[in-house]
């Protein structure tokens, strides 16, 4: 089996290089101004290359207050590594992972041979991100990545995210009623949008991109870790040359210890 990505993998400084900075949208701390900044935010998103489906999808947004209020509470940087291995269940993960891994032997060894990743990597991620596809997120995505691209704290951040979900709509790969996590993360390993665009991959060969299926969502995962330097035989664990990458998948460093300790015994 090969996995081939489908979707453009233009870098989102590049797409958004396009728009002209006298059409930059403001921010905002509340609610308040949300539906007047839309219209700015859709000449700005029109001007990076968003279709009329796209457009539709970021009119229809909603103010999110969940999603304000998780990015406002987020615990992950205040645990210790023990601490945080309880709450995630570490041990139900490792079990879990490679019971899937011995059911499906086939499919991570396709995925390490093409992309270098190995499966408890990929697993750990899976496994932490949605307890392996149990919880996915049931939060509508277009409207919570429009609240924290409006949001003053981080609108720098997730207004490529905004731009790489309106794309999405336009390209059928979401629709405008999409739900996902309270960022606005997609499918079993939790992509943000504008990662999800770059670099996503159709694993089963069905001609789409679906990361609430299982294969494409973690040819994905393993395409993102290649594409940000994993390399192919080399170690992962705390001081070795891979744990550069895991610490691209999340900015908290007990989540990056997690990955590593947890992949080194669904390995082992």
């Amino acid at each position: 089996m090969r996995f081939h990505r489908l979707l453009p993998a233009l870098a989102l400084p590049v797409l958004f290089g396009l728009a002209a900075p006298a059409l930059a949208a403001p921010c905002g701390n509340t609610s308040a101004g949300f539906e007047d900044w839309k219209p700015v935010m859709a000449k700005e998103a029109k001007a990076a290359g968003v279709g009329s489906a796209g457009i539709k999808a970021l009119m229809g947004a909603s103010y999110s207050k969940a999603t304000i209020a998780a990015d406002r509470n987020q615990k992950s940087f205040k645990y210790t590594l023990k601490k945080f291995l309880q709450v995630r269940g570490a041990d139900t993960i490792v079990s879990q992972g490679r019971s899937r891994k011995a059911k499906n032997p086939d499919l991570y060894r396709e995925l390490e041979a093409q992309f270098g990743v190995p499966a408890g990597v990929l697993l750990a991620i899976h496994g932490m991100e949605t307890g392996f596809g149990g919880f996915m997120g049931d939060t509508n995505v277009v409207s919570a990545i429009s609240t924290l691209a409006w949001d003053c704290r981080r609108s720098d951040f997730f207004t490529p995210h905004l731009i790489g979900a309106l794309k999405l709509v336009d390209e059928g790969s979401i629709t405008s009623k999409t739900v996902g996590a309270k960022h606005g993360e997609l499918g079993h390993t939790q992509f943000l949008p504008g990662n999800a665009l770059t670099y996503g991959v159709d694993g089963n060969g069905d001609g789409r991109i679906d990361l609430t299926n299982t294969t494409d969502a973690l040819a994905t995962t393993a395409n993102y870790l290649a594409q940000k330097g994993w390399q192919r035989g080399k170690g992962y664990q705390e001081g070795e040359p891979n744990f550069a990458v895991i610490k691209e998948w999340n900015a908290a460093t007990v989540y990056q210890q997690a990955i590593a300790l947890m992949g080194a015994r669904i390995d082992g």
